[in-house]
């Protein structure tokens, strides 16, 4: 044999599968099991299945009840937090509202002062003058 050239095998068999009729005589036999176990369960009315039936009912019942609750909080947080950023912008809008009435009081003040500086510029401009008229 040459070292290029892969070794040949025959194919492999099943020793237990001797011929055509043993094959099928095993199929037959495997279908057969397959149906009796299948024939071996439990109905729907066995005592043992309502049992199980009862216990799944039970399990989803209570899961959905939990569900339910776990709603009701999300729905409660959701109601708070909602409460809670409306007296949040209330607050700014409050802050905001005092902020606007500091600064229209102090442009007031402002206003206020504004003619009575404009006169003190005034007389003292005037006495200026006046004093320098009085230097010649």
């Amino acid at each position: 044999m040459r070292p290029s050239q892969p070794e040949r095998r025959p194919p492999l068999k099943n020793p237990n599968d001797r011929s055509f009729t043993d094959r099928q005589a095993n199929s037959a036999a495997a279908k057969k099991a397959l149906l009796e176990r299948f024939k071996a369960r439990p109905g729907p009315d066995d005592p043992i299945m309502q049992q199980r039936r009862a216990e799944r009912e039970a399990i989803a019942a209570a899961r959905a009840a939990r569900e339910a609750e776990k709603a009701a909080l999300r729905a409660e947080q959701e109601r708070l937090a909602e409460i809670e950023r409306l007296r949040r912008e209330e607050e700014e809008r409050i802050a905001e509202l005092a902020r606007e009435a500091a600064r229209k009081a102090e442009q007031a003040k402002r206003d206020a002062e504004r003619p009575r500086k404009v006169l003190l510029e005034a007389v003292q401009y005037a006495q200026m003058r006046a004093a320098g008229k009085g230097r010649r």
